[in-house]
C-alpha cells in the first residue's frame, strides 16, 4: 500500500514515515501544499495523510482541489485545530477522518485501516488482509495464499498485487503500475513491470488460484477471475 504523506513538521514527517513503513506502508513525503496537491494529484496513492497548517497551499485547500479532480483515495486530515467546526469543514469538504494533534501512532494506524476497510470492491479483513476469489495476501506476513499452497512475496510483487486487488477487473495502465509501485520520483523501464507481471502470474499458479492477470495491449493489464 503506498501512502502520501503531507506534514510540513519535518521531525514529526520522518517519524511517521518510519512507524508507516515499519508495518508495510511506502510512503512519500512533502512538506508544503503545492507539492501535497501535485503528488494527490497523480491518484496513486491508497491514502492520503494531508496536515492541515501546510505552508503555501492550505490543506484544506487542497483537500478540496483533490476532489474536484476526482481523487477517490481516502484522505485523513491532520490538525491541531480540534473544534467541532474544524472537523465538520474538513468532513464535509471530502475528508473520510479526521485526526488532532498529538495522537499515538497506533491510532493512526487503526484509521488508516478504517478508511481501506470502506472500499467495495475488496475485503480488508481485521487482521489486514486482502481476500478476493480464492485468494488471501496477508501484508504483515508477506505471505500469499491459495487454494493448494502459499508462498512469500518480494515488496515489488506485493505492491504489484495490492495495485489489482483493490480494482480487481478494473484495467490499470502501465503508466498507473510503474506510479504505484516504483513511485513518482523513479526512471525505472517499462521492461521492469513487464518481468514482474511474469513473477506474479508464476506465483498465482504455484498456489493453485484460478484467478488471472490479462494483458490489456496498448493499455495495460486486469486482474480476472473466471
Amino acid at each position: 500500500m503506498r501512502i502520501l504523506l503531507a506534514e510540513d513538521d519535518e521531525d514529526l514527517s520522518k517519524a511517521l514515515a518510519w512507524q508507516l513503513s515499519k508495518q508495510g506502508y511506502h510512503v512519500d513525503t512533502c512538506y508544503n501544499g503545492e507539492d501535497a496537491l501535485y503528488y494527490g494529484k497523480q491518484n496513486i496513492y491508497d491514502v492520503i495523510l494531508l496536515d492541515r497548517m501546510l505552508p503555501e497551499r492550505e490543506g484544506t485547500e487542497v483537500l478540496k482541489e483533490l476532489r474536484n479532480a476526482s481523487v477517490n483515495a481516502p484522505i485523513i486530515l491532520i490538525t491541531a485545530l480540534g473544534m467541532l467546526q474544524d472537523k465538520i469543514m474538513g468532513l464535509d469538504l471530502g475528508a473520510d477522518d479526521y485526526l488532532v494533534k498529538p495522537f499515538d501512532c497506533e491510532e493512526l494506524l487503526a484509521r488508516i485501516r478504517c478508511v481501506t476497510r470502506r472500499s467495495p470492491t475488496f475485503q480488508l479483513q481485521n487482521n489486514g488482509s486482502l481476500s478476493f476469489h480464492d485468494i488471501t495476501w496477508s501484508a504483515n506476513e508477506m505471505c500469499l495464499k491459495g487454494p493448494t499452497d502459499d508462498c512469500m512475496l518480494s515488496r515489488r510483487e506485493a505492491d504489484l498485487l495490492e495495485s489489482f486487488l483493490r480494482v480487481p477487473g478494473q484495467t490499470l495502465a502501465r503508466e498507473t503500475l510503474l506510479l504505484k509501485v516504483w513511485g513518482p520520483d523513479s526512471d525505472v523501464e517499462g521492461g521492469n513491470l513487464d518481468n514482474y507481471i511474469h513473477f506474479l502470474r508464476r506465483r498465482l499458479k504455484a498456489i493453485g488460484s484460478s484467478l488471472q492477470i490479462k494483458t490489456i495491449w496498448g493499455i495495460g493489464y486486469t486482474l480476472l477471475a473466471p
